[in-house]
C-alpha cells in the first residue's frame, strides 16, 4: 500500500506550521516598528515576541533586510487600500491625483515606520538588494510596490489620453513621486524647515503637515502639466 498520501499530509502540514511561524514573525516586526521605530527594532526582540530564540528567525528568512522587505509589503498592501479609495472619488483627473498624494501623506503621517521601513530599503542598492532578499520575498515586494504605483500610472494615463497631462514616462513619474514622497513626510515628522536669513545665519522655521501635503500635491500637478 501507497505512504504518499500520509506523506503528502505530513509536508502540508509542516508548511503550515511554517507559513503560521513566518506570519508571527512578520507580526510581531510590524509591532515593534509600529512601538519602536525601525531603527530600535532588533532580531532578538523580534525572537523573543514570538517565543523562539533568533536562530529559527534566520531559517525562516534570508535576513533583516527580507524581514524588513516582507514588512514592508504589509504597510503597502493597507496604504493601496488608501490610494484606491482616493482615486476613485468624485471630481477631475487632476483632483483624483490630489487625494491620492494626499491618501499618501495621511498614511504615511500615521505610520512613521513605513517610510522608515521602505527608506532603509532605499539605501541599498538593487543589485545588494536581490543578492540579501530572496527571489521569492522580492516577488512579493515588488508586487505591493507596483499595486500602489499603478494607481497613480493609471490616472497618469487618463490624463494624457485626455489630453489633460503631459507625461513621457508614467511609470517613472509615479516611481519619482513614491521616492521624493519618502523624503517630504521625513519633513513632516520634523516639523521644521532651514532657511538662510542673511549669509551665513540660518533660520529654522516651522512646517506643517498641511504645508508638506499642498507642496507634494502642488509638485505632483506641475509635473503632470
Amino acid at each position: 500500500m501507497s505512504t504518499a498520501p500520509e506523506t503528502d499530509g505530513r509536508r502540508s502540514a509542516a508548511a503550515a506550521r511554517r507559513r503560521a511561524r513566518e506570519s508571527d514573525i512578520i507580526g510581531a516586526t510590524r509591532k515593534l516598528f509600529d512601538e519602536r521605530g525601525v531603527r530600535d527594532a532588533q532580531i532578538e526582540d523580534i525572537a523573543r515576541a514570538v517565543g523562539i530564540n533568533r536562530a529559527i528567525v534566520y531559517r525562516h528568512f534570508t535576513g533583516k533586510e527580507e524581514l524588513f522587505a516582507l514588512t514592508l509589503v504589509g504597510y503597502l498592501e493597507e496604504l493601496r487600500a488608501e490610494l484606491e479609495t482616493a482615486s476613485a472619488g468624485e471630481g477631475s483627473l487632476a483632483d483624483k491625483v490630489a487625494a491620492t498624494i494626499g491618501a499618501f501623506v495621511d498614511y504615511g503621517v500615521a505610520h512613521p515606520a513605513f517610510s522608515d521601513c521602505a527608506q532603509a530599503l532605499m539605501r541599498r542598492t538593487g543589485p545588494e538588494l536581490f543578492d540579501e532578499i530572496s527571489e521569492g520575498a522580492m516577488l512579493r515586494l515588488g508586487r505591493a510596490m507596483t499595486g500602489c504605483l499603478s494607481i497613480l500610472t493609471r490616472l497618469i494615463d487618463e490624463g494624457n489620453a485626455a489630453g489633460d497631462f503631459h507625461v513621457e514616462n508614467p511609470a517613472f513619474l509615479a516611481n519619482t513621486l513614491y521616492a521624493s514622497g519618502l523624503g517630504a513626510l521625513q519633513l513632516a515628522r520634523i516639523g521644521i524647515t532651514v532657511t538662510e536669513a542673511m549669509p551665513g545665519v540660518p533660520v529654522v522655521g516651522e512646517l506643517s503637515v498641511a504645508e508638506v501635503r499642498g507642496y507634494m500635491t502642488k509638485a505632483a500637478l506641475a509635473m503632470l502639466r
